[in-house]
């Protein structure tokens, strides 16, 4: 492909991502929160066939996306999670078998919902994300609580039935847990599951990660309030414009001498 090619394809994909930015944000947000009700309550056979319309509605926007992508292997790459999240669905076909009774038990099957949550949050994410532009503590705060609801919803999914006793008894329950590991504090109970536990590291992480950033931004706005104080240790902005003013006075000094030596 010529880079006329590319750049046609990389225009036209553009135009697409702007006329379906929107639709495809509330598409998102309400994809999250059918998969919380699903994972917590169940759907009716309305709220079904409605998360299948846009289940479909995804898979042929992810298939646009990609045939317009000049290059597919680059498309695919970094975007294989939105990929996965969308293959998963499928499987949920399988409870029309006779086996299904059996194939819900199995581990591949509880692997394929811990896929569907992670994917899910991963798509919630990005909706989020074009929302609000990643507009510094905003976007942070936001995230943060889509991350708790959608993860208490896994975890009361994985740790509801684990043998040797109750676990995550109902979705309260779970959602103050996930708040508990959301801001470092942890609880008394532990997931018992393999999968509850590899959510729960992945939830560990990302408050790893935001505590992280919000020290970071607390400590650059203090900085930045330090240096515009007239009596900062270290010499601050306002300091350096009082001088930059001395130089530029002492220089007209200088040059109003030599004027009148000449």
């Amino acid at each position: 492909m010529n880079s006329s090619e590319t750049s046609e394809r990389l225009s036209t994909l553009d135009e697409y991502e702007r006329w379906t930015e929107r639709p495809m944000l509330v598409l998102g947000f309400a994809w999250l929160a059918l998969l919380i009700l699903e994972l917590t309550r169940g759907l009716t056979p309305l709220l079904a066939g409605l998360s299948a319309v846009i289940w479909a509605i995804f898979i042929i926007d992810f298939a646009v996306r990609l045939f317009l992508a000049p290059s597919k292997a680059i498309y695919l790459r970094r975007n294989w999670l939105v990929a996965v999240s969308l293959v998963v669905p499928a499987f949920r076909v399988l409870r029309i078998a006779r086996t299904v009774s059996l194939l819900r038990a199995a581990p591949v099957v509880r692997g394929v919902r811990l896929v569907r949550v992670v994917g899910s949050l991963n798509r919630g994410m990005s909706a989020l994300g074009k929302s609000l532009g990643r507009r510094g503590i905003g976007y942070v705060v936001a995230l943060t609580i889509l991350i708790t609801l959608g993860g208490a919803a896994g975890m009361y999914a994985f740790e509801r039935d684990v043998p040797g006793g109750p676990g995550l008894v109902d979705y309260p329950t779970a959602l103050w847990w996930t708040a508990m590991i959301m801001t470092t504090f942890g609880t008394s109970y532990w997931p018992e599951s393999a999968e509850g536990r590899v959510l729960c590291l992945l939830l560990a992480f990302y408050a790893f990660a935001v505590w992280g950033y919000l020290t970071a931004s607390l400590a650059t706005y203090f900085v930045g309030q330090d240096a515009n104080a007239d009596d900062a240790e270290i010499a601050g902005r306002k300091g350096i414009e009082s001088l930059r003013a001395d130089i530029a006075d002492l220089k007209e000094d200088i040059r109003a001498l030599r004027q009148s030596g000449n």
